[in-house]
């Protein structure tokens, strides 16, 4: 059995910020022509717009917090490739770039691992299995916990820990509308986490009340607000400005919540995290 992250109380921590190096793509082609997961309505129509200014505002609270920002030139066809956080796996500079489930997203591993490469990263290997990056697999500690029952293959754990060296714990989700794990948790510091049970199974639900006792347990009106596909750098938690009742608890235990508006990307089933790949050194 992994020892628990859950160290230190969630309750009593200091919270410490800490620069994040971090990956987007700005929305030049967003839309939402095809539909790949509950939230996508082809009927909807989306403010391109709009969408720029939301990704916008985002980039920009990241560098006025601190963090370094690096951009990816979206490709012509790829709607979806302002999802940075489904691109790769990066940690301690190694890649493990995104091998796609849907045919509709699969050129964006190409672009990004251009990127990867002529920015100096190596090694940069592309996953054999299904894997969809950083959107299925969050980085707590020493540890790296992996979602599937969507998007990505229990397969593609065992690359994970043959590639990383790294402890790899197996999440399943079983609600459609939590696709990614990181639209169903959220990594708040390196040991503890907010997450929603009803998007999990049984056995993933005890296994997570096991290694991070003190977690904050979502509801799903703030679930569904998209509240846990956050970004945190350890004291600030960027979330989506919808998700009120986990602001007042993330408050409430010593961070800092800063609510931003992504209603538009929203319409794709994406929020601040899902535009925001983590470069872990």
């Amino acid at each position: 059995m992994l020892a628990t992250p859950a160290s230190a109380s969630l309750h009593c921590a200091a919270r410490t910020a800490t620069k994040r190096h971090l990956l987007m793509c700005p929305p030049v082609h967003f839309e939402v022509s095809y539909s790949i997961n509950p939230w996508m309505d082809v009927d909807a129509p989306v403010d391109p717009d709009r969408a720029m200014a939301q990704w916008s505002t985002l980039r920009d609270c990241y560098r006025n917090l601190g963090h370094s920002v690096k951009t990816v030139d979206p490709a012509p066809g790829l709607p979806d490739m302002v999802f940075a956080a489904n691109a790769a796996v990066v940690h301690n500079g190694q890649v493990l770039v995104a091998n796609f489930t849907h045919p509709e997203r699969q050129g964006e591993s190409a672009a990004y691992r251009g990127w990867f490469e002529a920015s100096g990263f190596n090694p940069v290997l592309t996953a054999s299995y299904q894997n969809e990056g950083q959107g299925d697999v969050l980085a707590v500690g020493g540890v790296m916990l992996a979602g599937t029952g969507f998007r990505t293959s229990v397969a593609a754990h065992e690359e994970l820990r043959d590639f990383f060296g790294v402890p790899v714990v197996t999440l399943e989700l079983v609600d459609p509308r939590f696709y990614h794990l990181d639209t169903a948790l959220a990594v708040l510091d390196d040991h503890s986490i907010a997450y929603f049970p009803g998007a999990f199974s049984s056995s993933s639900v005890s296994t997570l009340e096991e290694l991070f006792p003190d977690s904050i347990l979502v509801d799903e009106i703030d679930a569904c607000a998209f509240g846990l596909n956050a970004m945190s750098d350890g004291f600030n938690v960027v979330l989506s400005d919808r998700a009120r009742t986990l602001q007042e608890e993330l408050r409430r235990r010593g961070f800092n919540p800063i609510g931003v508006d992504m209603s538009e990307l929203l319409k794709a089933g994406g929020s601040a995290k899902c535009c925001t790949l983590e470069l872990r050194a």
